[in-house]
């Protein structure tokens, strides 16, 4: 519960950012810190709507109260995501974009989709670690199969993350081409889809 509300309490700070800031590039950075916060706090849900359905708890209201919270939260993220998309497309429909060159915009769909796999593999480790964190044995017992295999798939996800970080340098730097990124877009979806 604590947890629950500090996240309330870094969800609402970071609301009053994104919408205090004129900077478009650091209001689209507190709206991907927005993201991340309200992942956690829908992870904390979850543990609550858990706890809620449990014969063991006998007084459920704090439960029930941290859970509305957190679904109110969730409901003005949806509110600022909204926001964000139809700006953008608003923008597109006046013909306000500016016309780039096809080579930029090949490598801005490019980073754009890179970004987005690092950000699904950094989202299955919270939830590794999450499920990690509630796998208990003792010392000197062995350890249970699902440990073990959360915690490779925890260090290979690491590793991806780390070569697809030097992609995306050279990619900036036009070492890669975006051609040559995408010849293994297949291969990364399908991992990252899988990969349990």
């Amino acid at each position: 519960l604590k947890k629950g509300q500090e996240g309330v309490d870094v969800f609402d700070s970071i609301w009053n950012k994104v919408y205090d800031t004129e900077n478009a590039n650091q209001k689209e950075k507190f709206e991907a810190d927005l993201k991340k916060e309200i992942k956690k706090l829908q992870r904390y849900r979850d543990q609550i709507k858990t706890w809620i359905q449990s014969s063991e708890i006998k007084d459920k209201k704090a439960l029930m109260d941290a859970r509305k919270q957190i679904e109110r939260e969730m409901e003005r993220f949806k509110v600022c995501e909204k926001e964000t998309k139809t700006k953008a497309f608003s923008k597109e429909g006046l013909g306000q974009q500016p016309k780039t060159d096809p080579r930029e915009k090949a490598k801005a769909e490019t980073r754009d989709w890179l970004n987005s796999v690092v950000s699904d593999l950094e989202n299955q480790i919270d939830n590794f670690e999450a499920e990690l964190e509630g796998l208990s044995f003792k010392k000197g017992k062995q350890r249970p199969p699902r440990l073990v295999h959360l915690e490779k798939s925890i260090t290979r996800h690491k590793a991806h993350i780390k070569k697809l970080e030097s992609i995306l340098r050279l990619l900036d730097n036009d070492e890669l081409s975006p051609e040559q990124v995408n010849d293994v877009k297949d291969f990364l979806e399908d991992y990252v889809e899988r990969n349990q």
